[in-house]
């Protein structure tokens, strides 16, 4: 898709988010799921598209020349050639974080690329498996597969609190696990309270599920009054957000 170049307010209608905040959260979910898959040289390229994004979240259509000079400006001898800087491009657009559109001058000549930053995924839905087996009309066949599934047990395919992993505390998991059983489910509830905390010192674990607890009880009284939660797990990041500030601002006038 070509998209005609100009100034970055006019392609205000292709962000994804209603604040910077927004966008800055959910680039550190981006940056904590994937981290991993960048070099140290395509992580400075990254992270420095998104400081480019911050005009109008998410949207940036500033030149691979621009960002390259902001960079070595900053790390003076230290910074990326464009090749890495491009290399990030490739991987970035795989892994979905943002969608590269390719714009062009009114003459038709190619201009700079506009990079749309995407939200990441706080919820996907089930995958269900498809199988296009021909129709049996053989008895024999038929005979064969009822002898194979007779002779192993089938796994479930959704799997209880019981398979949920040992990093998620107890706690959290009794009670989440009235309400969602699906032990995939209850690892991502968790995981969100996880990514608001994960860079605070000194934080009592007992003080994060008792926040995440009463979050996910706000969510659950949400869902049976009004009903209208479009995506519940990123309406329980939000309400976790909020009841961490109210207790750092509690802790605060404690001390």
């Amino acid at each position: 898709m070509n998209v005609k170049s100009g100034n970055i307010e006019g392609f205000e209608h292709f962000s994804q988010f209603e604040s910077l905040q927004e966008f800055n959260h959910h680039m550190e979910m981006w940056l904590l799921e994937h981290k991993i898959d960048f070099s140290k040289g395509e992580l400075v390229g990254l992270k420095r598209l998104v400081r480019f994004a911050a005009k109008i979240p998410g949207v940036c259509n500033a030149k691979i020349g621009t960002v390259l000079k902001a960079i070595h400006a900053e790390y003076k001898d230290n910074g990326i050639s464009r090749s890495t800087f491009k290399r990030m491009i490739i991987k970035a657009k795989g892994l979905g974080i943002f969608t590269a559109y390719e714009t062009e001058r009114k003459n038709g000549s190619q201009s700079s690329n506009l990079y749309v930053f995407n939200r990441f995924p706080l919820s996907e839905p089930p995958i269900q498996e498809t199988l296009n087996h021909p129709k049996e009309t053989n008895n024999l066949l038929k005979t064969e597969k009822d002898q194979k599934i007779n002779k192993r047990k089938e796994q479930p395919s959704v799997l209880d609190h019981t398979f949920v992993s040992n990093r998620v505390p107890k706690r959290f998991v009794d009670f989440v696990q009235y309400f969602f059983s699906d032990a995939k489910l209850i690892e991502e509830y968790w995981r969100m309270a996880y990514i608001c905390v994960h860079r605070l010192e000194d934080l009592d674990i007992e003080d994060v599920v008792d926040i995440a607890i009463d979050s996910f009880r706000q969510l659950i009284r949400k869902l049976k009054f009004t009903k209208v939660v479009r995506n519940p797990i990123a309406y329980y990041y939000g309400i976790f957000n909020k009841k961490l500030f109210q207790f750092f601002v509690i802790l605060i006038g404690i001390r």
